[in-house]
């Protein structure tokens, strides 16, 4: 099966070895996604403006890769406070209200730069092409 792969010029992909997303066969995975645009976070501060901007650069991956939101089956949330559920939440909940995926939201100690409060990644499933 062939891998296609999206980068967003991440200053860590190159780094790190990994791409945003990865697609073989039917299956996406997408990558731990913060709210990190050209190195300046968006959003500082505002968990529910970052956890925005991160699904919408998750969009953009899975519609490079030929799927949309509604392909996701799962997301994982990952925060580092986790009394801004409900800001979080909100935003999820705009993207996926309809689409309803498994979810799951874990508080974490750090992420990569302070200032980031939410991480997300997804994995979506969509018909072979």
């Amino acid at each position: 099966m062939t891998r296609r792969r999206v980068f967003t010029g991440s200053p860590w992909e190159p780094v790190v070895g990994y791409c945003r997303a990865v697609r073989i066969g039917e299956r996406i995975e997408v990558a731990g996604t913060t709210a990190m645009q050209h190195g300046e976070v968006v959003g500082e501060g505002d968990a529910y403006e970052q956890t925005r901007f991160i699904l919408q650069t998750i969009e953009k991956a899975l519609n490079e890769l030929g799927a949309s939101m509604s392909d996701v089956v799962r997301t994982r949330m990952f925060v580092t406070d986790i009394s801004k559920w409900e800001e979080i939440g909100k935003a999820h909940g705009e993207f996926f209200r309809n689409i309803q995926p498994a979810a799951t939201m874990v508080e974490v100690q750090a992420l990569i730069d302070p200032r980031l409060m939410v991480e997300i990644e997804v994995e979506a499933i969509v018909e072979e092409e």
